[in-house]
């Protein structure tokens, strides 16, 4: 039995989903994120930083997304959602998941948490510009990418689809963001991820 610290909206989201590929019985522990609100202890025991997703198994614990998802999908290859690790398409898996971790969530944080890439209030507003612009070039990174594929690393569904499924639900235009049917290829994968039984129970 996994233990998910958790929170909705959070990249939580996506290991959740990927628990639910699996199949492998889990516990939420439902956590407060807030910027303006205390950490639990129980969560800082299992990450300092006081973020979410971490992952509990027995006495063991992992933190950051993008690692959780590469050890749960390894540990259950018959779940099909990793190439092997002599697979041709090893490197780019790894690639679009540590792309997806550093580059993508970063411009997202730059909307969400302006404080952390500027020293003082009256920068927030060119840091929020920053995030939109940089969104939009990454999103068309992704975009060019898919171009005449069916899944990010071709024929094959992985664990990275999943991820980039996630990233296309935080994109919200009231923030100024680009819409997602500006980027129609990650819009027909995110289609086709969203109709998969396990996305499904998750996001509803």
């Amino acid at each position: 039995m996994y233990k998910l610290f958790y929170a909705d909206h959070s990249a939580a989201i996506g290991v959740r989903v990927i628990l639910e590929e699996i199949g492998a019985p889990y516990e939420l522990i439902r956590t407060e994120i807030d910027v303006d609100k205390p950490r639990s202890p129980e969560l800082l025991k299992h990450n300092p930083n006081g973020w979410v997703p971490v992952l509990v198994s027995g006495d063991k614990s992992i933190y950051e997304c993008a690692a959780i998802t590469i050890y749960l999908a390894d540990r259950y290859p018959q779940a099909g959602l990793a190439p092997a690790f002599d697979g041709a398409e090893r490197g780019l898996y790894l690639q679009w998941l540590v792309y997806f971790s550093s580059s993508m969530q970063n411009a997202y944080q730059m909307t969400w948490y302006w404080e952390r890439f500027c020293e003082n209030e009256s920068d927030q507003a060119s840091v929020n510009a920053r995030s939109v612009t940089r969104l939009q070039e990454i999103w068309g990174v992704v975009d060019d990418a898919l171009q005449g594929k069916k899944w990010l690393l071709g024929d094959q569904f992985s664990a990275a689809d999943i991820y980039m499924y996630m990233l296309t639900t935080w994109l919200d235009e009231t923030r100024g963001h680009p819409s997602l049917e500006t980027f129609s290829n990650v819009a027909r994968v995110a289609e086709a991820v969203h109709a998969r039984p396990a996305v499904c129970r998750v996001y509803g």
